[in-house]
């Protein structure tokens, strides 16, 4: 895989798109980006002492059926790279990686689908090490506030490579998944309600018990409850 490293760009997801015609994977650092975007066209704050990421992949037989798997491993990779510096990481439906009841680092997915196939996939993810997230209103919070050494930035960049590059398995995806049996606060369209979260399908869909009956939910935002009042 080929590796490039930046100082400043806009949003690492956008400048590795210029690689789509080249058909070999590439991964792209930068130190800071000026545009991060994060999920639902949010912004995502990308100031100097965290680790910003875009690996562009490509697939000769992936089915869109898969394309939840992309994002496991993806979770995975972080969740790992956060235990391999001593955090114990939890993942929030889908994709938020936390550590206690804030968030930690955040993913985004761009799938390229060519001929009823994903072609090539664009993994963004944005990890809190040493950035300041204290304007985030205290929902993010960053590895070096949660150890008492805070990791060099360059090892927690090489460790997340590495572990990117490993293989995962869906497993190992649900054993970072730490909210299941509790309540949560669902967001669903116009409608939200509190209901328990049930299981996480291979699918990626969610399922929760609402109103004592099991309900599958493809696209909603949830809202976990603080760990003291579960």
């Amino acid at each position: 895989m080929k590796i490039e490293r930046l100082r400043i760009v806009g949003s690492t997801n956008e400048y590795i798109k210029k690689y789509i015609g080249s058909g070999e994977d590439i991964a792209v650092f930068a130190d800071v980006q000026t545009g991060g975007k994060g999920t639902k066209g949010r912004s995502f704050l990308s100031d100097m002492g965290g680790v910003y990421l875009s690996v562009l992949t490509f697939y000769s037989d992936m089915p869109p059926a898969n394309s939840f798997r992309i994002m496991t491993h993806a979770a995975v990779s972080v969740c790992r790279t956060a235990e391999e510096f001593g955090i114990v990481p939890a993942i929030k439906w889908p994709n938020d990686i936390r550590a206690g009841d804030k968030k930690l680092a955040g993913i985004l997915i761009e799938n390229g689908i060519v001929g009823g196939k994903i072609a090539y996939s664009i993994v963004g993810i944005g990890l809190n090490v040493s950035n300041d997230v204290s304007s985030l209103g205290g929902i993010a919070v960053s590895m070096s506030s949660l150890l008492s050494s805070p990791p060099a930035v360059e090892d927690v960049r090489v460790s997340l490579l590495n572990h990117y590059q490993r293989p995962s398995t869906f497993e190992e995806y649900l054993s970072f998944v730490r909210f299941l049996g509790e309540k949560i606060d669902v967001s669903e369209g116009e409608e939200r309600y509190i209901a328990t979260a049930s299981r996480i399908l291979p699918d990626g869909r969610l399922e929760v018990i609402k109103d004592g009956k099991a309900h599958i939910l493809t696209s909603a935002e949830i809202t976990l409850f603080p760990v003291e009042k579960r």
